[in-house]
């Protein structure tokens, strides 16, 4: 029995109840619905779900604290009067294989301000990403490596 889509009816039917058809009705529901399936899951044998589900929230929270912290980064070099941006292109080694990951991980890193994912090895092996702050290569690496490219591969297992 797939969780999934029990975890989207239930948090439909939240709103429903509610009578308000929005955003925020829909992930109190989702997160309800979520509370009352792991409650039961004893009963559906199904904890992988469960599992995914916080890890996708994980990621989700350090998309945005990068996301924050590294606007607030681009936006103080840009209303300040030094410029302290160091662009570089690093070739960032992946340990990731499924495309599927390749791709959210090079979407992530994007999405980010000052980071554009800009291709591929055609092996799959290496990332190629601009970066606009790199004092330290390495450094830039471990850290895309040891948060995004890690939280993905926990993710979507």
């Amino acid at each position: 029995m797939r969780l999934f889509p029990i975890n989207l009816l239930l948090a439909g039917g939240w709103c429903a109840l509610i009578g308000t058809f929005d955003l925020g009705t829909f992930v109190q529901g989702f997160l309800l619905a979520f509370a009352a399936l792991s409650l039961s899951s004893p009963m559906f044998g199904q904890a992988a779900y469960f599992k995914r589900v916080l890890l996708s929230a994980r990621l989700g929270a350090y998309f945005l604290y990068e996301l924050t912290v590294s606007g607030l980064q681009v936006a103080w070099d840009v209303i300040t009067p030094g410029h302290r941006s160091r662009p570089g292109i690093l070739a960032v080694p992946l340990d990731i294989e499924d495309p599927l990951q390749i791709t959210v991980l090079a979407n992530l890193i994007s999405l980010t301000p000052g980071s554009l994912s800009l291709d591929v090895s055609p092996d799959g092996r290496t990332l190629y990403v601009h970066e606009m702050f790199v004092d330290d290569p390495d450094e830039t690496r471990r850290r895309i490596k040891q948060g995004f490219e890690r939280l993905v591969r926990e993710a979507m297992q």
